[in-house]
């Protein structure tokens, strides 16, 4: 771990204990990128501003729910993005078109949170072993079930062709893997979504 990583981790501590200083650090770090984030979709610098100002006091009473340091970008993000969204259908007329366009800046915000979020290699790579892991740990015959329906694209019945399973018992361990990932990976959900929905 170098000293900025470090550096960080200690303020992330602090932050999680309500420690007001720390909490200004990330505040500093952060403020003008979902500030710039927010004016390109609703186009009102003044109102971004009260987003971004709105956003950090959901992140502080809510300091507690994020588990990493990169939980905070996707705090700070994701609740920019959904009151954008709140703001582009507040002042929208609901006809088809709009509902077309709104999809349509709805993913290109999506986009716009990713690019924002900017991984680096050493990121993507651990995000990638957490998963892995994440999947290993998974119960041996739930782990197969898994393993067979997401990454060999087979269909229930062949699974339990293959594993001489019942058909429910696929599903019920299908159901059992994810939830146990979903738990496993709460704190990257945002994450693994976006990069799915992108691919």
């Amino acid at each position: 771990m170098n000293i900025n990583s470090s550096l960080e981790s200690t303020h992330f501590e602090s932050f999680k204990e309500g420690n007001e200083t720390a909490f200004t650090y990330f505040y500093d770090k952060y403020f003008r990128r979902i500030q710039s984030f927010s004016v390109q979709f609703i186009y009102d610098p003044e109102e971004a501003e009260n987003l971004a100002q709105e956003a950090f006091l959901h992140l502080w009473q809510n300091r507690e729910s994020v588990e990493s340091i990169n939980g905070i970008q996707s705090f700070l993000y994701t609740y920019a993005k959904s009151k954008c969204l709140n703001l582009i259908r507040h002042n929208k007329v609901k006809d088809k078109f709009k509902n077309d366009l709104l999809n349509q800046k709805e993913r290109e915000l999506d986009i716009e949170v990713l690019n924002s979020i900017q991984f680096d290699t050493l990121e993507l790579t651990e995000l990638e072993r957490i998963i892995q892991e994440s999947i290993n740990d998974l119960p041996p015959k739930t782990r197969e079930v898994f393993i067979k329906k997401r990454f060999e694209n087979k269909k229930n019945a062949e699974i339990a062709e293959e594993m001489q399973v019942t058909l429910k018992a696929v599903e019920a361990h299908m159901t059992k893997a994810l939830k146990i990932l979903k738990t496993k990976l709460s704190d990257y959900l945002f994450f693994i979504f976006i990069l799915i929905c992108n691919n």
